[in-house]
């Protein structure tokens, strides 16, 4: 997923930085972007974008023709001529921490007082978030695994915040003269920043590049429930209760944790399409966690208790996140002697790779916090480049090429195959309102 599947902040939801930045005094000029800029060196990303284009009588923007009238599953086939396989992106020096926080939180007037609070986490790893160099990772093992599956289709890698940028990939793309684009978010789940904010990123990139009346871009459908991804999830519970046997845990000793980021509750009951469906106080944003993680414990280790835990928020205390806390459900759970657990399995359920907000906030900070509760703890690993996630996103893309029907689709919890177009509303950012969007029917 993104460096952050999701964002906080007391003004909007975007794509977190890793924690508590989210709030604050307009952002003024800064002298150091501007001789960035003077030498060359891109700091910012695309303008927002001011609209979006429709073809005569389309509902969907900038979309393919069977896309375009906004079905809830494309079922005839569509000859794209490339993929566009988009990150959140991270730093890569200590030169780039600063700029690339402020992409982040663009447009919610974040002092660099407060940015550099967060940039901390970072300097911490020399400056450098993994994430850049595990999409690359993630595009090489897609480029071979489209090839194997013989779609020779190249793969046009961008990123929301930082190098290399969205419109970057998409002229990339059109100088090789690619126009009709299948894009793949590095997220899973339906909310503001794994879903919605992409498409209003792309929405930026096309007016960026004016591109937007001759390029089209669909995207695929959320993935939380396709069993290639959630079979690493399987697999690393599975290893990860077996070795807290092997120490000498019975199963009542261990509870497992499913990790993912927390979103103001405002923010999660507008996700999901909720127009469509009765969600919990969650939104479908939870009940899409819920329903992975039940899946992933029948499989698993269908004995052991679990419960889904909550990470990385920030903004005000006074506005209501999704809770648990991460640190508190461990807190508790080592003073609880009814309960009698004595080691814990950590599982990052919301994210699909090793970054930065779970480097930091569980391996460093939740695993802190259980060592200090005097719990057994183990993080279980993120899907990252396992071939079988791999093999999912390939399937992904073969259900468009294919026009499959939504019944031969591949889904293991009780959510159907999420929509391949997008419903109208859904995932809006309260605070921010509705931007120009593609890939979904407006608003």
């Amino acid at each position: 997923m993104s460096e952050s599947t999701q964002a906080g902040s007391s003004q909007a939801q975007g794509g977190c930085c890793g924690g508590g930045c989210c709030g604050g005094a307009a952002v003024q000029a800064q002298p150091e972007q501007q001789q960035a800029e003077q030498q060359g060196r891109r700091e910012t990303k695309a303008p927002a974008a001011t609209g979006v284009h429709l073809e005569p009588g389309a509902a969907v923007p900038s979309a393919t023709e069977a896309a375009q009238a906004g079905p809830e599953h494309v079922e005839e086939p569509v000859a794209y001529d490339g993929i566009l396989l988009s990150g959140f992106g991270g730093p890569e020096g200590q030169d780039d921490v600063l700029p690339f926080l402020r992409n982040v939180t663009r447009g919610r007037g974040i002092p660099d007082e407060r940015l550099e609070e967060v940039a901390t986490h970072y300097r911490h790893f020399g400056g450098v978030s993994p994430i850049n160099d595990q999409n690359r990772e993630l595009k090489a093992a897609l480029e071979a695994a489209l090839a194997e599956a013989g779609l020779d289709l190249p793969v046009y890698w961008g990123n929301r915040n930082w190098a290399p940028y969205l419109d970057e990939a998409l002229q990339q793309a059109a100088d090789a003269g690619a126009s009709k684009l299948l894009a793949i978010p590095t997220s899973a789940y339906s909310s503001y920043s794994s879903c919605r904010q992409y498409r209003e990123d792309w929405a930026d990139a096309l007016e960026a590049t004016g591109l937007q009346a001759s390029m089209q871009i669909d995207k695929v459908r959320q993935f939380f429930n396709h069993p290639g991804f959630l079979a690493p999830f399987v697999d690393g519970v599975r290893a990860s209760v077996a070795e807290a046997r092997e120490a000498g845990f019975a199963e009542a000793d261990v509870e497992v944790l499913f990790a993912t980021h927390s979103i103001p509750t405002a923010d999660a009951e507008r996700s999901g399409a909720p127009d469509l469906h009765e969600w919990g106080p969650g939104g479908g944003y939870e009940a899409q966690h819920l329903a992975a993680a039940e899946h992933v414990m029948a499989e698993a280790a269908p004995g052991v208790a679990w419960q889904l835990v909550y990470q990385s928020r920030s903004g005000p205390a006074s506005q209501p996140w999704l809770e648990p806390d991460i640190n508190d459900a461990i807190e508790a759970l080592g003073k609880d002697e009814h309960r009698g657990r004595k080691a814990v399995v950590i599982v990052p359920l919301g994210f699909v790779s090793d970054h930065m907000e779970v480097m930091w906030d569980l391996d460093e900070e939740a695993i802190e916090t259980a060592t200090e509760a005097g719990l057994w703890v183990r993080r279980a690993p993120t899907p990252g480049v396992d071939p079988q996630y791999v093999g999912a996103l390939v399937d992904l893309v073969q259900e468009r090429l294919e026009g499959r029907p939504v019944a031969e689709r591949k889904a293991v919890t009780s959510i159907h195959p999420w929509y391949d177009v997008c419903r109208p509303g859904c995932c809006e950012n309260p605070r921010l309102g509705f931007r120009p969007a593609i890939a979904g029917l407006q608003p």
